[in-house]
């Protein structure tokens, strides 16, 4: 998603640790590099706990650290359990998450505890009855491997995937290169539509929801097109947007200019800045599609590609005004419309303070649940006989942007068009060309290749991340290398 590790940015925090509540003078009135860093810790520790169940103090080694060693120290990080919530203290610092089942973490940003609490309160979850029926209906693993797949090529794309890189060596008299790190906690392959190999990396298992950060866009994408079968959107529509007044030049900008980054809006999509707009919008707003609405328009909609998380945002308060009713009914359309119609049931969209999924980057789900959706798309959009994506959606998806350089993306997902006679110019130059994949910050992915009926998902936390989201790799992880291995321990396409 960013072109900067949130570690980095970690870095610069005033140190925390796991000590009480204390009391604090009042908070600046704007948000400081050291504040942004408690929302992003209070944030990341809260959807650990409370969604994927993991412990405290191993969210903040493993999940808040530069360079493998954990940044927070000493302060003051509650993690309180009734009602659920994690909430930070500094010297003009409180930040505090709290939990919902259901939507999972929300930071306030201003709102109050009663505020976030009294939007919603979710029914009492049902009692979970495992099916041992094989994937992707049921909870059972892989049966036995088809005689036509190679057990080793396929244990040597594991193999790869879960061991750690060679670290580069330091120049002489230089400064020591940046540490990599691969750790992969989850891969899932399903092939012709059955699961064929997994392996996580303890304490992570398959029932452990992992966040997908930017891979949340192609669920936005989804549910989207849902609505758009139910008739309550058109791509081609102007889509109100409060913020816009008659008149006003963004008013110009459609639902596909959206979902094809091509608004022309101002946005900086980077963590190379201690305070630039993708970490303020997450981390410092209360409302992430009302400060994406309020940026300038700098180029004619439609005219030029660029990877927004903004844009997103918006298209997810569209998606809200168009589900309409109470905002129940929103908070629990993904999973009635989409969710449970896969068995995807882990699967977690994360709301703001305003209520509206920050469809950007905040979804949970296990592994086994990223490879139904991708499945889905695999299926163009069908489950079981039951069409839940329009026709022609996943064409529409998986078409390259008109702007987007080297075809590498469509409709909220990365593609590999690039030039069919020049891989070198394909974001993945050994996967075949109609591969379309939902990718996120630190190497999270599912790819999804219709011509090899492939669906491969691989969770982590990988650093450094890409140069550029969706294009190339992660010295310390190939995306690339790795489905390669994966094709070659299959029959070649026919």
């Amino acid at each position: 998603m960013t072109v900067r590790s949130r570690r980095t940015l970690l870095a610069l925090a005033v140190g925390l640790g796991l000590a009480g509540c204390h009391r604090t003078p009042p908070a600046p009135a704007g948000p400081t590099v050291a504040s942004v860093n408690a929302s992003l810790t209070a944030k990341i520790l809260c959807s650990g706990v409370f969604i994927a169940g993991r412990d405290p103090a191993e969210v903040l080694t493993d999940d808040v650290r530069v360079d493998g060693k954990a940044v927070l120290a000493s302060g003051a990080v509650t993690v309180r359990r009734q009602p659920p919530a994690v909430v930070i203290t500094e010297p003009g610092i409180h930040v505090e998450a709290v939990y919902r089942q259901g939507v999972g973490c929300t930071l306030l940003n201003g709102a109050s505890e009663a505020e976030v609490y009294g939007q919603y309160t979710a029914p009492p979850a049902p009692a979970v009855t495992r099916s041992t029926a094989p994937w992707p209906d049921g909870d059972g693993g892989p049966g036995p491997l088809p005689t036509d797949v190679n057990a080793t090529a396929l244990d040597a794309a594991l193999t790869y995937a879960f061991s750690e890189p060679a670290q580069p060596a330091a120049p002489a008299g230089g400064q020591a290169p940046q540490k990599l790190i691969r750790d992969t906690r989850a891969v899932v392959i399903a092939w012709n539509g059955r699961l064929i190999a997994e392996r996580y990396a303890a304490p992570f298992t398959a029932t452990t929801p992992q966040l997908g950060y930017s891979m949340t866009k192609s669920l936005i994408n989804a549910l989207t097109g849902i609505l758009v079968r139910e008739g309550k959107l058109s791509v081609d529509e102007h889509p109100p947007v409060p913020e816009w007044r008659a008149g006003d030049p963004r008013t110009a900008i459609t639902l596909d200019d959206m979902l094809h980054m091509s608004t022309g809006l101002q946005f900086v999509e980077a963590y190379s800045d201690q305070l630039v707009d993708t970490v303020l919008m997450l981390y410092a707003e209360p409302d992430a599609a009302h400060y994406a609405a309020e940026k300038p328009l700098l180029q004619t909609p439609g005219s030029v590609w660029q990877y927004s998380s903004g844009t997103t945002n918006l298209i997810s308060r569209i998606d809200r005004q168009a589900v309409g009713g109470a905002l129940a009914d929103y908070f629990t359309f993904p999973q009635r419309a989409l969710f449970s119609k896969v068995g995807a049931d882990s699967a977690v969209m994360e709301p703001d303070a305003s209520g509206t999924f920050l469809g950007s980057t905040f979804m949970y789900a296990t592994a086994r649940d990223w490879a139904r959706l991708g499945q889905l798309y695999l299926d163009d959009g069908v489950w079981h006989g039951e069409r839940i994506f329009p026709e022609g959606w996943v064409k529409y998806t998986a078409t390259p942007a008109p702007h987007a350089p080297d075809g590498r993306y469509g409709a909220q997902f990365w593609l590999n068009a690039g030039d069919p006679a020049d891989p070198s110019k394909r974001s993945w130059p050994h996967m075949p060309t109609d591969t379309f994949a939902m990718i996120g910050y630190q190497g999270q992915a599912v790819v999804i290749i219709p011509s090899r009926h492939l669906v491969v998902v691989r969770l982590g936390e990988t650093m450094p991340d890409p140069p550029d989201p969706g294009k190339g790799d992660s010295d310390a992880f190939s995306l690339d290398h790795f489905v390669d291995l994966v094709l070659q321990a299959l029959p070649a396409a026919k």
